[in-house]
């Protein structure tokens, strides 16, 4: 099959002259207008008022688990949609002028540089070979017997279920606000609210270097693709993003960063790596996100969208999207190469505070304030399952996802070769166990999920049927952050008492 490129890809310009296109943007255009209306009604914001306004319209008083803010938020819903089933008329809404009925419908859009246009170029020629690559393994894996893949289950759970603790280690002063492994796997970096980076040695949990300049607490960190892999040393291997409103690019060989990029109006909370390396995002409490290249350090993107603060940003694999949760309980998948809304997740009742792609590029889990993850299919574009994850704020989750760059199998020679039919046995025994080595990892990735939560406890999740694997206690009363290494060996954890801990299946954790 002939590598995918934008020169090989078939332009369809019937999209936006289709009647599902036409269908489509009507109902997004409808539930905004019914929306914008709803936010004008007058609703009571007494609990007891709300309470009889519920009941005089046959609603129920109060749900499970649900508070008073929430409960006034469902009065305004369920008000609005009553309304629209009466008509526009029904609605005790102020009229506008015409001008400013005119100024509504005007196409809102802001304008864009010509550097954001070829970075969007560039994102795309990266990303549709990526793509190509991805759909051609899930066609492979589809392939699989029903009964190689109950094997692979079963011994990929089977190490998962024995996920031990390694040990905890005082990372701050001040609590861990994210821990993320290098890419290798050898390395974990941690932030902390005293502004400060610091990168450690896996397994012995050691300090090597302390990195320097923030002025507030930091908010997130994440690694370059390539560091420690193929990435020099001297140049960008890690981001930070701070409430001082800065984000820094360090190498490993400096304390001081190598550049500092400003243009938030508040604080920054989680940063990401495109996955080429060549873009960052930084998602703050202006409610925006921006999108940084990161050979100049110049603002490509200031991305709007949201009503309150951005909280968490990520990339998907193949470089072609990017999702952003908020405060405001909703999260969007953006389309990075047109720059258009591919779906909104708009399910949780509280705070987005984590959100992450799937390995498989179509699936999306979201944890949030109201203690689920919610996971969503781009496919279908709905939620698919909602997980009580939690009794108390889910504050990150991690997809397992493998490298290929790591080697997972074991390439020793036998010891002892009577003669050559014995030998070529022993290498075609090799080669069939390597064969399904590399089966088994591939197919690994994407498998199985883990989230941390204020409630004291790290979660380990099956990603097919989203149950329960593994409860890890920790030393902490909040979790702030969890990471997964590459090599599926570590599991790490950032707690607010300013401790960090490390985990690994129980075969691993007793050499060590």
């Amino acid at each position: 099959m002939a590598e995918l490129t934008l020169d090989t890809l078939i332009d369809d310009q019937s999209y936006l002259s289709s009647e599902r296109a036409r269908l489509e943007n009507k109902v997004i255009l409808d539930e905004l207008e019914r929306k914008k209306k709803a936010r004008s009604l007058a609703v009571p914001t007494d609990d007891n008022r709300v309470k009889a306004r519920l009941r005089e319209i046959g609603e129920p008083i109060t749900l499970f688990g649900e508070r008073a803010a929430d409960r006034r938020d469902r009065l305004i819903y369920v008000l609005s949609q009553i309304n629209a089933a009466r008509g526009d008329e029904a609605m005790q809404v102020e009229e506008e002028s015409s001008e400013e009925s005119e100024e509504e419908v005007e196409e809102f859009y802001t304008p864009g540089s010509l550097e954001l246009l070829e970075a969007r170029k560039r994102i795309a020629e990266y990303s549709l070979p990526r793509a190509q690559k991805r759909v051609a393994q899930q066609r492979i894996d589809s392939k699989l017997s029903l009964g190689r893949i109950i094997d692979i289950r079963k011994k990929v759970f089977a190490d998962v279920k024995n996920f031990a603790n390694l040990g905890s280690q005082i990372g701050d002063e001040r609590p861990i606000s994210q821990v993320r492994f290098s890419p290798n796997s050898q390395y974990l970096t941690t932030g902390s609210w005293s502004g400060n980076v610091k990168l450690w040695d896996i397994p012995s949990c050691s300090p090597i270097r302390t990195f320097r300049g923030h002025s507030d607490r930091i908010g997130g960190v994440a690694w370059h693709p390539r560091a420690t892999i193929s990435q020099s040393e001297d140049t960008v291997n890690i981001v930070s993003g701070a409430g001082d409103m800065t984000v820094n690019l360090w190498s490993l060989n400096s304390e001081t960063p190598l550049s500092t990029m400003k243009g938030h109006a508040d604080r920054v909370c989680r940063v990401a790596f495109h996955p080429s390396g060549d873009y960052i995002a930084s998602a703050s409490f202006d409610t925006t996100w921006r999108l940084w290249d990161v050979a100049t350090s110049k603002e490509l993107l200031l991305q709007e969208g949201h009503s309150k603060e951005v909280y968490s940003v990520e990339f998907q694999e193949d470089g072609a999207l990017a999702a952003s949760g908020g405060l405001d309980a909703i999260g969007r998948v953006w389309d990075l190469r047109t720059g258009r809304t591919a779906m909104v997740l708009d399910g949780h009742v509280q705070a987005i505070f984590s959100i992450a792609f799937s390995p498989n590029g179509y699936q999306i889990a979201t944890g949030s304030g109201d203690d689920t993850i919610r996971i969503w299919d781009m496919r279908s574009l709905r939620a698919l399952y909602t997980i009580p994850a939690h009794m108390s704020n889910v504050s990150d989750v991690r997809f397992f996802r493998g490298d290929d760059l790591l080697t997972r199998t074991d390439n020793s020679a036998p010891d002892v070769a009577m003669n050559g039919t014995e030998v070529k046995q022993e290498d075609e025994k090799s080669d069939v166990a390597e064969i399904q080595a590399k089966e088994e990892w591939k197919y690994r990735s994407g498998l199985y999920l883990a989230s941390s939560g204020y409630d004291g406890f790290i979660k380990l999740w099956s990603a097919d049927d989203w149950q329960l694997l593994r409860t890890l206690p920790t030393d902490g009363g909040k979790v702030m952050s969890v990471d997964l290494s590459n090599d599926g060996k570590f599991l790490a954890s950032g707690t607010y008492n300013r401790n960090f801990q490390l985990y690994a299946p129980e075969e691993i954790a007793g050499p060590i």
